[in-house]
């Protein structure tokens, strides 16, 4: 109950400092509570009760004064903060901070929330402490999610009211073992505060409509970052993904992409050493090669600088096949010019994450 009372706490101080400052003009506050999605046999023993917890939101309006903010029907960004209890003795309870859109549909009355942060976990897998714990590897994991709700701005005077679903995933990229994350879907109800009473959306009577159909361009982009296989314990090895693909955007929010990348985690080649002695009876050869070669289909929505990119793929050369052949990658991209990006991604063979890859590209 104490958490409860400190996250009160924390919003109402916020509403008062919002009320002095001009940098947010909309406060979310949510009670939450649902069912963790058991994914893998393992996880079943974790999940013992009802997760609950509170989201609060700081948000800025989107007033028109830019061409994206009437093409995504005047959406909502700014910062969340994230507290839930899984209520098991193992997975403990987390903390996460982050960024997040709200997207309006059906007069405004329909908000789908998509926000990504990162996440503190009070209680990570030890060995000796907390062996069950295989959902969290280590104490700082990342953090996203995912929402529907019905949502009136204006009930009564400056206060709003919403409820609907959240979606929020937990997991580490697999950073470090174990790492099989956690799902749970919560149902949520709240209020909500709108701080600047005189806010008016402009109107931008110059624009001119502009076609955003361009021909195909190419890109190069290496990702990177740290993993360690399935074996607890096995150490952290970096990995190099090098991809190329060509893309072609189609209107003013989407482009659709089609390339090829090569992954040399070197992870796998240790897992590759240590399944070889383990597991005799596989006739797995420490000689394997580690190296993969996928072939991908992708889509990137468009909003400013910033753009959401999906991606599914599927290895035509696997040597070593303890993953799935089919992939999939999903993340976020940021323009430094129309021809340097830099991005941040997570790729997963379905719900099982692989690697947290931080990306600079070069688009012809």
């Amino acid at each position: 109950m104490k958490n409860y009372f400190d996250v009160l706490f924390a919003f109402s101080f916020c509403i008062s400092f919002g009320q002095n400052g001009n940098f947010v003009d909309k406060i979310e506050v949510s009670y939450l509570k649902g069912n963790a999605l058991p994914h893998t046999e393992d996880m079943y023993h974790l999940i013992n009760g009802h997760p609950n917890g509170v989201m609060i939101n700081f948000l800025k309006k989107t007033d028109g004064s830019k061409e994206w903010h009437k093409a995504y029907n005047y959406p909502d960004l700014g910062g969340y903060f994230l507290y839930q209890n899984f209520r098991s003795s193992s997975l403990g309870e987390n903390y996460s901070v982050g960024a997040l859109y709200n997207f309006y549909f059906l007069n405004r009355n329909l908000q789908f929330k998509l926000g990504q942060g990162i996440a503190l976990s009070t209680n990570p897998y030890d060995k000796v402490e907390n062996s069950k714990n295989k959902a969290f590897g280590s104490r700082i994991i990342a953090n996203t999610n995912v929402g529907l709700s019905f949502d009136s701005q204006n009930l009564f005077k400056n206060i709003g009211f919403h409820a609907g679903i959240l979606f929020t995933h937990y997991s580490n990229g697999r950073v470090k073992s174990p790492n099989s994350g956690i799902n749970t879907y919560l149902l949520n109800i709240g209020l909500n505060y709108n701080l600047d009473e005189n806010f008016v959306r402009k109107v931008d009577t110059t624009f001119e409509k502009k076609n955003y159909k361009s021909p195909i361009r190419y890109n190069f982009v290496l990702r990177t970052g740290i993993n360690e296989n399935p074996i607890v314990g096995s150490g952290q090895f970096p990995f190099y993904h090098i991809g190329f693909y060509a893309d072609k955007r189609i209107n003013r929010k989407s482009s659709l992409q089609l390339g090829t990348e090569l992954f040399l985690t070197k992870s796998i080649e240790e897992y590759i050493t240590y399944y070889s002695v383990a597991y005799p009876e596989e006739g797995i050869s420490r000689n394997t090669d580690y190296k993969r070669v996928g072939v991908f289909v992708g889509h990137e929505l468009i909003i400013n600088r910033i753009s959401l990119e999906a991606q599914i793929g599927y290895y035509v050369y696997q040597p070593f096949k303890k993953d799935i052949p089919i992939y999939d990658r999903v993340g976020m991209k940021y323009y430094f010019s129309d021809n340097f990006f830099g991005g941040f991604t997570i790729k997963t063979h379905l719900f099982l994450a692989e690697a947290l890859e931080f990306g600079i590209g070069y688009r012809i």
